[in-house]
């Protein structure tokens, strides 16, 4: 249940009941997300509230490379430095919907029911990504808990039903998947281009990564035990063995 519905409390969505009666993420748990990565650098993006909610949110964009932008009167202490280091713009005001004319997504992250709602009626008018934090009806994306291991990122959704329950799922997750599967991952990037260049056909090269990856011995405990020479032997020999197939 989002942190900000429950029955009896305030209603906070657009339905705008006496009290909410969680009619608006009834169906959270049935709907089907679908689940995708954004490229965000270089891209504009806005967080609307200047609060320790919003600082959570903007540390996640600018982790991910994007140009952030926080519309608030003011801004908690570790924002103010974010904005006077030059790493965030800082709009010292209320927010207006013009705010959002070139931006790639916003993010609301205020108190304000009124503000909440018209982000996300602006966004929605210009088919914008858009997320109220903790009100899953005003949002069409949501923000899972994410696991970052060098190039890998791991993504665990609950639908809003739970976020303890992701951040443990995160922990464990994290205690599985550790560095030595972001080094394999570094060391099977290096051989795409060959693959691409070699292999004529996408089922040639998805037999080659899944016979790296699947084969014996386990490359992720070859990394594991320090013998990544051993790794990059196994790939030369998937290549010598791939390009004989070829030529059969």
């Amino acid at each position: 249940m989002p942190a900000q519905a429950y029955s009896g409390k305030e209603c906070v969505c657009k339905l705008r009941l006496a009290s909410c009666d969680q009619s608006c993420v009834q169906d959270m748990l049935d709907t089907p997300f679908y689940v995708a990565c954004l490229r965000l650098k270089g891209r504009s993006c806005l967080v609307v509230g200047g609060g320790d909610v919003g600082l959570e949110k903007v540390e996640g964009l600018l982790a991910c490379d994007g140009d952030v932008t926080v519309v608030a009167p003011e801004l908690s202490s570790e924002l103010a430095q974010l904005a006077r280091e030059g790493s965030i713009a800082w709009l010292q005001r209320e927010y207006e919907p013009a705010d959002l004319e070139g931006t790639f997504l916003v993010i609301a992250a205020t108190n304000d029911t009124d503000v909440n709602i018209a982000v996300y009626d602006d966004a929605e008018a210009r088919s914008m990504l858009v997320n109220v934090v903790d009100v899953p009806p005003l949002c069409n994306f949501i923000l899972p808990a994410i696991l970052r291991t060098g190039p890998l990122a791991i993504a665990i959704s609950t639908a809003g039903a739970s976020p303890a329950l992701a951040k443990r799922m995160k922990r464990e997750i994290g205690e599985h998947f550790g560095e030595e599967y972001a080094r394999l991952a570094i060391l099977l990037n290096d051989a795409r281009g060959w693959a691409k260049a070699t292999l004529p056909t996408y089922q040639h090269r998805k037999a080659f990564f899944e016979g790296i990856v699947d084969g014996d011995p386990d490359p992720v405990v070859l990394i594991r035990e320090g013998r990544e020479r051993a790794v990059l032997e196994l790939i030369a020999q998937a290549q010598h063995q791939a390009q004989e197939g070829l030529a059969a």
